[in-house]
């Protein structure tokens, strides 16, 4: 290997040091405790996925996959979501009674990065997927999961935009006239290139009234008020049913007590081509990106061979450690120093401390050549050497 490659890592891929490895290890036990007291059940799924079934079933873009060929040579992809996969275990294993499965998993995903702009190529997802429910009460309690296990986590002040892919595709149909028009004025918002939006929308050969309904679609974000005005926009149809639905939507969150989260923007479009329904976004701080999404997928399943209702979320955990920040504290980590002769004893205290449920390094004195740093970098330091009794911890 050549000097220039030594330290170097793969396009996109990081070290975690055991500082940021504590404070995340906090934060995905939070998580996975307030999903596992609603009921969630954690499950794994394999790295490596065959190309034509999750591959071609991920909503993430071919060439952000990571892909190889095994033996036999079959594609394979490393897993780039996990909703994916845990649709292809719930519709090939679990989905033997007529009940909702409520799963839940924590684990890496992969997605390839084609030049180096800070985003990781591997990061992980800890989030739950309810599978087998067509109910706005399942979009209701993902959201609310959502917000209480953010709050376990440590998150103070975040907020959850809520939308409906089924408004919008359909209030550009209607105005437009073809999906084909709808998907090129939906590009510039999911880009969040408004500007464009605009712009775009003065081009168009529309009437006054409906370039005025395309433009004023983009004020459509606040509280429940805009439930009214979503209805004044669009015209009989499947849209109008997306509003009444954010209109119960609303509702169940209110009884949740969780509505001073939740800002709808109907404006919100996700790059999950297979959200079909409710869906939603968190931020938080100054954090420039989302730190979790999700929403409904009723058409997912389809694909492997089971029609059935699902919805559910990803917290970002890199994204969230950015918005919480390191622990200010970790565990304190003490140290017994011992010379050969009273390694026995220096084994047994150790053994003693940490059944009591303390975190305890044993070292020979003879391998520390800094005694005053080995002080310093734990909490306590205690000296068993020569022939006496235990000296005192300093």
């Amino acid at each position: 290997m050549s000097q220039l490659f030594m330290f170097e890592k793969p396009l996109g891929m990081r070290d975690t040091l055991p500082k940021l490895y504590e404070t995340k290890q906090h934060v995905r036990t939070a998580l996975e405790m307030e999903m596992k007291r609603w009921g969630y059940q954690f499950i794994a799924t394999p790295a490596l996925e065959y190309y034509e079934t999750v591959g071609t079933a991920s909503a993430i873009l071919d060439q952000q996959l990571f892909k190889l060929l095994d033996q036999q040579g079959h594609t394979l992809v490393l897993r780039p979501d996990m909703t994916s996969p845990i649709a292809r275990v719930a519709a090939s294993k679990l989905l033997k009674e007529e009940f909702p499965l409520r799963l839940a998993y924590s684990d890496n995903v992969f997605r390839a990065q084609q030049r180096e702009g800070g985003r990781p190529a591997e990061f992980e997802q800890v989030g739950v997927e309810c599978i087998g429910d067509g109910t706005v009460s399942a979009d209701g309690e993902m959201i609310a999961l959502a917000v209480s296990a953010l709050k376990e986590a440590g998150l103070e002040n975040f907020q959850l935009s809520v939308s409906h892919a089924g408004f919008v595709e359909e209030l550009f149909v209607q105005i437009l006239g073809n999906e084909d028009r709808a998907r090129e004025l939906i590009q510039f918002l999911y880009e969040k290139n408004y500007v464009g939006y605009r712009e775009h929308v003065k081009s168009l050969p529309l009437s006054s009234i409906d370039s005025k309904r395309l433009i004023s679609f983009l004020d459509l974000r606040g509280g429940s008020e805009v439930i009214g005005k979503s209805l004044d926009l669009i015209e009989n149809g499947n849209g109008k049913e997306a509003i009444l639905e954010l209109q119960e939507l609303w509702n169940i969150l209110n009884d949740y007590d969780v509505t001073k989260y939740i800002k709808f923007d109907l404006s919100l479009v996700s790059h999950m081509s297979y959200y079909t329904g409710i869906l939603f976004e968190v931020y938080a701080g100054n954090v420039g990106f989302p730190i979790g999404n999700g929403g409904r997928y009723d058409s997912l399943l389809e694909k492997f061979g089971k029609s059935t209702g699902a919805t559910g979320f990803a917290i970002r955990l890199d994204r969230l450690l950015e918005a919480i920040g390191e622990l200010d504290e970790t565990v304190p980590i003490e140290c017994i120093l011992f010379s050969p002769e009273r390694r026995k004893e220096a084994c047994a205290q150790a053994k003693e401390r940490r059944q009591a449920g303390r975190h305890v390094v044993l070292q020979d004195i003879s391998g520390v050549k800094d005694l005053d740093a080995c002080s310093n970098k734990y909490s306590n330091v205690t000296f068993l050497v020569g022939n006496v009794g235990k000296e005192p911890a300093k």
